[in-house]
């Protein structure tokens, strides 16, 4: 590196001298040609492409055949509530057959408790649950109970679809939330009538399943897309070394198990999920016109098209006033409200503005240029869909 820099100090102070400089650069030729290779080879490094973006693992995109949760619910009765409990027969009849199994007999009608409430319970086995396992439990109220704050669920039998007893569930309930106040000036945080029973579930009884099946195990795609499923099959064979995959349809994959793994199926899997595939991501737009919200895809493309987009407002007041009559009237005056309406109309200006865009930043730069709100941004994509001018799926939900 000495070298090259006093070369280069001699070259600029002898500009007009091109001879003595080429012949005094001859000795650090070597030198100088090893630097550009340096900078040849970093810049290549730094303009190689890098991996796609959309890369995803498989397991992020798809999961296994029979690896999957199932539902379980079940009814239960929540009590140590602070008088904010429901009081209907069904509750009082749930109380009632919980004593009479205590060795307690007491009629329903007999029981005017106000710290119980029913509630439905809820809870999601994950894949391949063993007994012992403890999950979450969901608890929301089916009564008129106003809470469930400081509330315990009692012991509460949870059965899947075919009716068999899969979890019991029991335990204190949170609320994340309070109410406070009263005489008619009260404060609420959240929602006070569901709440969660950490680790409130115990698993009883297992699912049987085996991975694989005649020598072969299904893949499925959570977003089913040919171009995606193409991918996954592709990768997959280029990790196994062989033609393994195949395609079934847009979200189904078939995997032969070879023959190394027929006995280590949890290896196959731990190998193929941590395989990153390119995904194929559909053009489109998801508009919420409940809250506003609207989520744009990096595939959308806007043609060439102008808009312009112009609010109407009207506001109508009406002004109450009272018109008494003058003293010594006829008996017959009476003291009247006249209403007075004053009907205002305004209408903005609006100018045509071109919008188009291939990227994404491209699109977001001209939606901005119009200046609008999110809720009439709503209504100019819904326009540009009908005009043909969005080329992209728009989704309201």
């Amino acid at each position: 590196m000495k070298t090259i820099s006093g070369t280069t100090e001699k070259g600029q102070g002898a500009r007009g001298k091109g001879q003595e400089i080429s012949h005094k650069g001859q000795g650090s030729r070597v030198n100088v040609c090893t630097f550009l290779a340096a900078i040849v080879i970093a810049c290549s490094l730094q303009l190689a492409p890098c991996p796609s973006a959309s890369a995803e693992r498989i397991k992020d995109i798809a999961s296994f055949e029979g690896v999957r949760t199932n539902q379980l619910i079940g009814y239960g009765l929540v009590a140590g509530l602070n008088g904010s409990g429901d009081k209907g027969l069904a509750t009082m009849q749930t109380i009632a057959n919980m004593l009479q199994r205590m060795g307690v007999t007491v009629a329903p009608k007999d029981i005017g408790a106000k710290n119980s409430a029913a509630v439905m319970v809820t809870a999601t086995l994950p894949p391949f649950p063993k007994p012992g396992m403890r999950i979450d439990a969901l608890v929301s109220t089916i009564g008129d109970a106003k809470d469930l704050v400081g509330g315990t669920l009692l012991l509460s039998p949870l059965k899947g679809p075919d009716g068999t007893v899969y979890a019991l569930a029991q335990g204190p309930v949170s609320i994340g939330g309070f109410i406070g106040g009263g005489g008619g000036a009260t404060t609420q945080k959240n929602h006070l009538t569901a709440g969660k029973v950490p680790e409130g579930v115990t698993i009883e009884r297992d699912l049987p399943f085996t991975l694989g099946s005649n020598g072969e195990i299904k893949l499925f795609l959570h977003r089913p897309d040919f171009a995606t499923a193409s991918s996954v099959v592709v990768k997959i064979n280029e990790t196994l070394k062989s033609t393994y995959a195949t395609t079934i349809d847009s979200s189904a994959i078939r995997l032969r198990i070879p023959s190394e793994y027929r006995e280590k199926i949890v290896d196959l899997i731990t190998l193929l999920d941590a395989v990153e595939v390119a995904v194929d991501i559909a053009a489109k737009v998801v508009v919420n016109e409940r809250t506003g919200t609207i989520v744009i895809g990096e595939r959308v493309r806007i043609a060439p098209v102008a808009i312009s987009h112009g609010n109407l407002t009207i506001e109508i007041k009406t002004d109450y006033k009272v018109s008494q009559p003058p003293p010594f009237a006829p008996e017959k005056a009476e003291t009247v409200v006249v209403p007075q309406k004053d009907v205002k109309v305004k209408e903005e200006k609006a100018s045509l503005i071109e919008v188009s865009g291939v990227t994404l930043g491209e699109i977001v730069k001209g939606l901005n240029a119009l200046g609008v709100t999110p809720r009439d941004l709503i209504s100019i994509l819904q326009a540009l869909k009908a005009a043909g001018a969005l080329r992209a799926e728009l989704e309201i939900i």
